[in-house]
């Protein structure tokens, strides 16, 4: 049987998980919500990958031919 820290648990957690973790760990004020940019796509990313492919494609021809 696998030994578990003695800690003190809160019944209203509703999972063992989150019964075992300390107050302040589980306290439910604020939520913070992170919002990120939009990825963008430039000119430049789109030439690099239009590059690469061109150049993926003449590797692989000539390795065929």
């Amino acid at each position: 049987m696998r030994r578990r820290a003695l800690v003190i648990t809160d019944d209203a957690a509703r999972h063992p998980f989150l019964a075992s973790l300390p107050p302040h760990v589980r306290k439910t004020g604020e939520v913070r919500v992170i919002h990120r940019k939009k990825p963008t796509t430039s000119g430049n990313s789109i030439r690099d990958f239009l590059m690469n492919y061109c150049a993926c494609f003449a590797a692989i021809a000539v390795f065929i031919a």
